[in-house]
């Protein structure tokens, strides 16, 4: 088989669909901006400290397993995994932290502490999660979505409305419990999918089940392993990477082909390819790569959609290690609501932030030297904040001092390592529309068949995966979006002759 397809990103949405390409015998090339693969999932290493730049989360691990699966190999033979003992540890304002871990009945017995009958509720409200996520998995992930017309039979409006679809998850969540520790475990992670608890279809309460009961786990080397995982698969399939290519152009080529126009080492280059997945930023391709008649959303669509927070990260490589945390902590303000409102109503830097600290080097000794502490501090943010080196700097100063509040300790003095990636970074080093580390948030009204289309509208042989389009936002949505977008692109060359 002579077709010849290009990939653009070698992200995870990127190498997936790659690799599952070239498997069907396609002539694969990926063409990467960067200067290396992964993303945001790309891996910083400085003075012996290694810093995973965006995804910390390993759920699923089903979705990940099924993958390699699907080329004859087990998951083991290109990463492996540790199971988390200690899941998260989560710290409120006015209350004592507590720690959620592998034992399930700890974890009811703990909610059973924040208010009489917690314990029985906190059982049925994952088991509900469980029977979300089995039957996503099963009849709502793995598929295209190409109009509102596939949701108009009996029974997935049946399963629709069982999967609340069509509620807020705040609401939903406040059926179960009242006391505002419950209700912050259970709605946290909406920011890591993009969206704000009060307009994310209450489905994704289906998270719960993955985060308490199921697992968190992490790849032994950080999650950058994966990618190197990914890398070795389509070296083995004979996909081509072109590191630093920066693609400019895609329009219709002579002869049913796709034209791409990229530059690299400072040359222009033109590909004729028989199809094209572009894997990179959706709003960048269409407002920036493709010609206005060509795209498939006007300009005013993307001004009116609802963006997933960016994020104000700091890589911090400290001289000292700190023992009161664990490798997931989760820090909760009392200005709950007020944080979420800065992202998605009143577009501010937050003044009193909940914020996420990894210490990677818990799990994984490899992400720091003997007697030093890797941590990745992450304040999510509403995306398109001004982001000037006085800005950052200043904000990062509020959120150091902050930081040192919650933990009880000064950090400063131990600072041996700082680098600092937010709105600007997103922008400049993914094109990220108006600086979203996530794309599209997952609403009530961005979810499935609302997300964008697959399939250009314009151009035959061009299509689109990642976290803009369905299944949405998270490193096993991506995977599962390959196995969605690399059928509809192998049947659309084999139609093609």
């Amino acid at each position: 088989m002579d077709k010849q397809v290009m990939v653009i990103g070698a992200g995870f949405a990127g190498l997936t669909t790659a690799a599952l390409l070239a498997k069907e015998g396609y002539r694969v090339t990926i063409l990467e901006k960067c200067d290396s693969p992964g993303g945001r999932a790309r891996l910083w290493e400085k003075d012996g400290f290694a810093f995973d730049m965006g995804p910390s989360w390993y759920l699923m691990p089903e979705v990940f397993d099924q993958y390699f699966a699907l080329f004859g190999k087990e998951r083991s033979q290109y990463y492996d995994l540790v199971k988390l003992k200690t899941h998260y540890t989560v710290h409120f304002e006015r209350h004592e932290p507590v720690t959620i871990t592998s034992d399930f009945e700890q974890t009811k017995a703990l909610f059973e502490t924040f208010e009489a009958g917690g314990g029985p509720r906190l059982e049925a409200y994952i088991q509900n999660a469980k029977y979300k996520y089995d039957t996503a998995m099963k009849d709502f992930l793995y598929r295209e979505y190409r109009h509102v017309f596939q949701f108009l039979n009996k029974r997935l409006m049946t399963e629709g409305l069982r999967l609340n679809v069509f509620q807020a998850l705040d609401p939903y969540v406040g059926r179960y419990f009242k006391d505002v520790r419950a209700r912050q475990i259970l709605e946290y992670a909406m920011v890591f999918l993009g969206a704000s608890p009060t307009n994310a279809p209450a489905l994704y309460s289906l998270i719960s089940y993955l985060d308490i009961a199921d697992g968190v786990y992490f790849p032994v080397g950080g999650m950058y392993a994966i990618v190197e995982g990914l890398v070795k698969l389509c070296n083995e399939l004979g996909v081509s990477i072109e590191y630093g290519a920066e693609v400019t152009h895609i329009d219709e080529g002579e002869g049913k082909t796709v034209s791409v126009r990229a530059l690299k080492d400072g040359q222009h280059r033109e590909y004729r390819l028989d199809a094209v997945v572009m894997c990179g930023d959706y709003a960048h391709a269409d407002r920036e790569l493709l010609d206005r008649n060509k795209a498939n959303y006007s300009p005013s669509y993307w001004d009116r959609a609802v963006l997933a927070p960016s994020m104000f990260i700091a890589y911090l490589g400290l001289n000292r290690e700190i023992p009161e945390l664990t490798h997931h902590n989760l820090y909760f303000s009392d200005d709950w609501t007020g944080h979420f409102d800065t992202i998605f109503k009143r577009p501010a830097w937050p003044e009193n932030p909940c914020f996420y600290l990894s210490a990677a080097s818990k799990t994984d000794r490899r992400a720091a030297p003997p007697g030093k502490e890797n941590l990745f501090l992450l304040v999510p943010t509403a995306p398109g904040l001004s982001d000037t080196d006085e800005v950052r700097r200043a904000y990062y100063e509020r959120v150091l001092t902050h930081v040192e509040r919650r933990l009880g300790i000064t950090i400063r003095p131990y600072i041996q390592v700082e680098r600092l990636f937010s709105q600007r970074d997103f922008a400049e080093s993914y094109h990220a529309f108006k600086g979203t580390a996530l794309g599209m948030a997952h609403t009530l009204r961005q979810t499935a068949v609302f997300r964008p289309a697959m399939r250009s509208k314009k151009i035959r042989g061009l299509f689109f995966a990642g976290q803009y389009t369905h299944p949405g936002v998270g490193v096993p949505m991506t995977f599962i979006a390959s196995q969605v977008v690399a059928p509809i692109v192998d049947e659309y060359l084999k139609g093609k002759g």
